[in-house]
């Protein structure tokens, strides 16, 4: 008996601690301090970004990133792709729909805007590699430092494009559906008319051959009027026919 009430407490003292041992590794929730937060709004400050108003082909975001990392710590890269009408002239022009993703411009962030100008003055109009085998060979850096130019402005600008691009849709679309419509109903309208005509040439048809089959088979009866006789002209109507005779 006290063996069974020993296993008991055992089995209660193991439940106890692995609900305790649960409640030690739960995750505790992350609390940012008011400190840590203006720590970074000043980091965020401090930093600078690069314009790139040329993309050389066959080079992509984590190309321009493992090349400026060299002058400086990058933070994030943008790289604008080229729109589809582009794309299709360009393979159009080349013959080759296997192309890869091209980017026409882009935008590159340094932890720091003193280093972020130095590397857009040093590099700007100066060869991206001097490799003869590599594929930049003979391509420039085309880079401007946006002095006053943050990160949250190409956000806010490549959103509003995102909107804008939405809106045109919206109302391509809108036209489209109402010249849909519009051409729907005059199709109906003339499926209308056709019918129409075609019940009036029936009709016609259907006339004309009653008439045809009236003129061959009916026979015309003119009504004439008795001649009125007075009886004071027989005498005279007597001696004419007797002249006659």
């Amino acid at each position: 008996m006290n063996d069974s009430n020993d296993d008991n407490d055992n089995g209660n003292w193991q439940k106890e601690e692995t609900v305790a041992d649960r409640d030690a590794n739960r995750k505790k929730p992350f609390k940012l301090s008011l400190k840590s937060s203006e720590d970074f709004n000043a980091k965020l400050q401090n930093r600078g970004v690069l314009y790139i108003a040329r993309i050389p082909p066959r080079m992509g975001p984590s190309k321009v990133k493992t090349l400026l990392t060299e002058f400086g710590v990058v933070t994030r890269v943008y790289l604008e792709e080229e729109d589809k009408a582009a794309r299709k002239r360009r393979q159009r022009a080349t013959g080759s729909k296997s192309g890869g993703k091209r980017y026409k411009e882009g935008w590159v962030e340094y932890e720091d805007k003193k280093v972020a100008k130095r590397v857009a003055e040093s590099l700007n109009n100066t060869p991206i590699t001097n490799h003869k085998r590599s594929v930049h060979y003979g391509d420039l850096w085309n880079l401007k430092y946006l002095p006053k130019f943050k990160w949250d402005h190409l956000t806010e600008k490549i959103a509003y494009e995102r909107r804008v691009r939405e809106q045109k849709l919206r109302i391509e679309m809108i036209h489209a559906r109402r010249e849909n419509q519009a051409y729907s109903d005059l199709v109906e309208a003339g499926k209308v008319m056709d019918r129409i005509e075609e019940r009036r040439k029936k009709r016609k048809t259907k006339s004309d051959t009653d008439d045809d089959d009236d003129d061959g088979n009916r026979t015309r009866k003119f009504k004439q009027n008795k001649p009125v006789e007075d009886q004071n002209d027989l005498p005279a109507k007597k001696a004419v026919l007797g002249a006659l005779v």
